[in-house]
C-alpha cells in the first residue's frame, strides 16, 4: 500500500511507494524554501517545474528543470529553492 508524507505545513506532499526498481516517492513541492535530510542515497527526477539545489558540500545553486535528475548521498542534507509548483520522483539507494 502506498505511504502518503506531508512536510513543511503541507507546502509537500508524496506518496510511497515500491516497484520492481525498488523504494521510491512521487510528489510536489509548493513554492518555498526547503532543507532535506537523506538516510539513503536519494536520485531525484524533476518531472515538472523546477528545482534550484545546493547540494551538500557546495556553496553555489544548480537549477534542475523538467526531465533532469541529480542525486544526494546518504546521510546528507539539501537546500531546495522552488519558485513555481514542482512534481519530481525520488528513487532511494
Amino acid at each position: 500500500m502506498p505511504n502518503v508524507n506531508e512536510y513543511f505545513d503541507g507546502a509537500v506532499k508524496s506518496i510511497g511507494f515500491e516497484d520492481a526498481v525498488g523504494r521510491a516517492s512521487i510528489g510536489v513541492m509548493a513554492p518555498g524554501e526547503y532543507t532535506f535530510s537523506t538516510g539513503a542515497k536519494e536520485t531525484m527526477s524533476v518531472v515538472s517545474g523546477a528545482l534550484t539545489v545546493r547540494l551538500p558540500g557546495r556553496d553555489d545553486w544548480q537549477t534542475f528543470e523538467s526531465e533532469t535528475s541529480f542525486a544526494v548521498p546518504a546521510d546528507a542534507s539539501f537546500d531546495l529553492q522552488v519558485a513555481v509548483p514542482t512534481s519530481y520522483l525520488c528513487r532511494y539507494g
